[in-house]
C-alpha cells in the first residue's frame, strides 16, 4: 500500500476521465458542473442522506446504485435541485438522459448530484451547456477544476489517492469530496465521489463502503445540520482486470478508509469558520452504540465546541455533555484526557497543571479522550470549533 496522494482524486485509477467548467450556476469564474466518466461499464455503491426531505438527485441515484451499474457521475453546485417539486424530479433525470446520450448507455447508469441552495429550480438550459462543454474537457490528467466544480462554501478542494498491492497485481482509489457546513452524521452536506480501477462485484463494493462510511463520513460533525443532498458515490471499472478476494478485499477496504478519513477530516478542517478541529474518542461504553451516541453528543454540543475555539480546557462542559447523552455511564468509575492530560478522574477533578494545558490547547487539533468502565464499546468523532465567522457565513447564505 502506498502513501496517500492529495494532489490526485478520481482520475488516478486508470479507465475513468473527468472535467470541471462553469455553466451559469454560480457567478462568472466559479466552477459549477463536474462529470466523472468510466470508459467502461462500473460497478457502482452509495450511501445518502437520511434526510427526509431529500433532493430530486438522491432520489434518482439511489436507483441508479440499485440497478448496480454506473457509467458516469455528473454534479452541479450552486442550486440543490431540491424541495422542486415533480419539476425537480424531471429534471435530475433530464441530466441524467442528457449525459446517457453522448455516452451510449441507459440514463439509469448515470448518477446526478446536486449542491446548493434549496428550493430553486434548475436552469437547465445552462446544465445542457455546460454538459456540452464538459465532455469536451473531459481529461484523465490533472483533476483539480473536477474538485472545485462541486465546491460552495468550502475554501478549498479536496483530493486523495492511493495505489493498493494485491497477489494479481496493483489496484488503485480515488477521489474527491465537498463540504464545510450543514455537517453531520447521516449524512452531511457532503459529496464525496470515488473511482477504483478494481474488479469488485457491485455487492462487494456496496458492503466495503458502507462500513467505511460508517467509520467516517458518518463520524464528522460540524454543526450538527443533516442536509437533503448528500451522498458518497463509488464506481469500479475493473480496467486494472486485478480482481479481489479474500485478505486483497481487505486490504482495498483499508485504503479505502484511509482515503475516507482523509476527505472526512478535511471537510471538518474547512468546516465554515473553523480555526481548529477536535476529536473524541470515547472507550469502555456499554456497546458501540453508546459509544457513538456519548461521542456524537460531546462533538456536537455548542459550549464544547466554544471552549475548544477559546483553548479553554474547561473539562465539565465535556463531562456534561457525556452525561446528556443517554447511555449508560458511570462517572465514579471514569476517566477524562484533554490532549493527553488527565484532568478527571473517580468523579472529582485530577491534579494537573492548567497553564500547561491551556497552552497545549493552542493547536489546531485537540484530542478529548473519555474512558469509561460499562463494557467494551469504543467510538471517535471529528469535530470543529464554533466561531463567530460560522454564524456571518449562515446568516448571509442566501443574501
Amino acid at each position: 500500500m502506498t502513501e496517500l496522494n492529495t494532489q490526485l482524486g478520481v482520475n488516478f485509477p486508470r479507465g475513468f476521465r473527468s472535467a470541471g467548467v462553469y455553466c451559469g450556476i454560480k457567478k462568472p469564474g466559479l466552477l459549477d458542473l463536474a462529470l466523472i466518466v468510466s470508459e467502461c461499464e462500473a460497478s457502482v455503491a452509495g450511501v445518502f442522506t437520511t434526510n427526509r426531505a431529500c433532493a430530486a438527485p438522491v432520489r434518482w441515484s439511489r436507483q441508479v446504485v440499485a440497478g448496480g451499474v454506473g457509467r458516469a457521475i455528473i454534479a452541479n453546485s450552486g442550486n440543490a435541485n431540491c424541495l422542486t417539486g415533480e419539476q425537480g424530479e424531471r429534471d435530475a433525470q433530464r441530466t441524467a438522459e442528457l449525459v446517457a446520450r453522448r455516452l451510449g448507455c441507459p440514463p439509469t447508469q448515470v448518477v446526478v448530484a446536486s449542491t446548493g441552495v434549496i428550493g430553486v429550480p434548475l436552469p437547465m438550459n445552462a446544465i445542457e451547456a455546460g454538459i456540452a462543454l464538459a465532455f469536451e474537457r473531459l481529461s484523465d490528467g490533472d483533476d483539480r477544476t473536477t474538485a472545485d466544480a462541486i465546491l460552495t462554501t468550502d475554501s478549498a478542494s479536496k483530493r486523495a489517492s492511493m495505489e493498493i498491492a494485491a497477489p494479481a497485481g496493483a489496484v488503485r482509489i480515488g477521489a474527491i469530496a465537498k463540504g464545510a457546513g450543514m455537517i453531520a452524521p447521516k449524512m452531511a452536506t457532503m459529496l464525496a465521489f470515488i473511482t477504483t480501477d478494481a474488479v469488485i462485484a457491485p455487492a462487494d463494493l456496496q458492503a466495503c463502503l458502507t462500513r467505511v462510511v460508517d467509520a467516517t463520513f458518518n463520524c464528522i460533525t460540524v454543526d450538527g445540520d443533516t442536509s437533503t443532498n448528500d451522498m458518497v458515490i463509488a464506481l469500479a471499472n475493473g480496467a486494472s482486470g486485478v480482481r479481489l478476494t479474500g485478505d486483497a478485499l481487505q486490504a482495498f477496504e483499508q485504503g479505502l478508509y484511509q482515503v475516507c478519513e482523509y476527505l472526512a477530516k478535511r471537510i471538518v478542517k474547512d468546516g465554515e469558520g473553523a480555526s481548529r478541529i477536535f476529536e473524541v474518542r470515547v472507550s469502555g461504553a456499554a456497546d458501540a452504540d453508546a459509544a457513538r451516541q456519548i461521542a456524537r453528543t460531546i462533538a456536537e454540543s455548542q459550549l464544547v465546541k466554544t471552549a475548544i475555539h477559546g483553548g479553554d480546557p474547561n473539562w465539565g462542559r465535556i463531562i456534561a455533555a457525556a452525561g446528556r447523552a443517554g447511555a449508560p455511564i458511570d462517572l465514579n468509575r471514569a476517566r477524562l484526557y484533554l490532549q493527553n492530560t488527565l484532568v478527571f478522574e473517580s468523579g472529582r477533578p485530577a491534579e494537573y497543571d492548567e497553564q500547561a494545558l491551556v497552552e497545549a490547547m493552542q493547536t489546531e487539533e485537540v484530542v478529548i479522550d473519555l474512558q469509561l468502565a460499562e463494557g467494551d464499546g469504543t467510538a471517535h468523532f471529528w469535530s470543529s470549533d464554533l466561531t463567530a465567522e460560522y454564524v456571518q457565513i449562515n446568516a448571509h447564505y442566501r443574501t
